[in-house]
């Protein structure tokens, strides 16, 4: 089992989803104790919503969610891959738009 120590975070890991078959990144959020024992427990990625101040699973109004595939952890250890089927509708893929995106893929730029 893995152990994420969420203390040393604030209370939120960043979390990236990463699409199993083409490798594509879908999603980048965060999930705190409670978000990650329900994606261990349901084999489905829900994530905290720090503008919400909620746990929500991806696509619980547009019906598509993301199966958990594989769950690992990256980047010196403070951050989870999770490894996911994209099932339902349409692809949510928040890319470039969002903060957490830019900021992440900025800030580990390979030189």
């Amino acid at each position: 089992m893995m152990n994420i120590d969420f203390k040393k975070s604030n209370g939120l890991v960043p979390v990236i989803a990463q699409e199993y078959e083409t490798n594509e990144i879908l999603m980048l959020g965060y999930m705190n104790k409670e978000a990650f024992d329900l994606t261990i427990e349901t084999k489905i990625v829900h994530y905290f919503s720090r503008s919400k101040n909620r746990i929500w699973k991806k696509g619980e109004e547009s019906g598509h969610i993301q199966k958990l595939i594989d769950l690992r952890v990256d980047c010196d250890e403070d951050t989870l891959l999770v490894i996911v089927e994209q099932v339902g509708n349409t692809a949510c893929h928040t890319g470039a738009k969002s903060c957490f995106y830019r900021s992440y893929f900025e800030d580990n730029k390979q030189t």
